[in-house]
């Protein structure tokens, strides 16, 4: 199959077939006579595979390891697990900070008027104002 077919088989884009090549993460396509790229069914499962990991956040170097570990029937399920349980305490990380954040705002939203004057509690945070700097500049 072509590159096309490929893309809608897999539910990958052509251009992020092309990528993964130049990565070295999907080997290069055999071509056809003339120089276009030849997929099989193997191609294809690899390029879900590598859809799925993406999909649940996985890095692309994460999702290298993960597609050597599947690759290579002599791996232990340990090596799989330990590459999941890395990348389940990252997200934790991640979810904490952004719920850290989410808080930031809600409060300086909270302390904002939303009104027709120009003073911006939200503003002046992003510009790094101290409260006892907003003060005197109130007065």
């Amino acid at each position: 199959m072509n590159i096309g077919e490929a893309a809608a088989a897999s539910g990958v884009t052509a251009k992020m077939i092309r990528y993964y090549e130049s990565i070295g993460l999907l080997p290069e396509a055999k071509r056809s006579e003339n120089n276009y790229r030849v997929y099989d069914a193997r191609d294809v499962h690899t390029l879900r595979f590598i859809k799925r990991a993406r999909s649940l956040g996985f890095s692309m170097e994460e999702t290298t390891k993960l597609l050597q570990l599947w690759q290579n029937r002599a791996r232990t399920s340990a090596e799989v697990k330990q590459v999941a349980l890395a990348h389940i305490e990252d997200l934790e990380t991640r979810i904490e900070n952004l719920q850290a954040m989410a808080n930031t705002l809600r409060h300086l939203a909270s302390c904002c008027s939303g009104n027709e004057r120009p003073d911006c509690p939200i503003l002046d945070d992003l510009a790094g104002k101290t409260r006892k700097e907003m003060e005197s500049q109130n007065e």
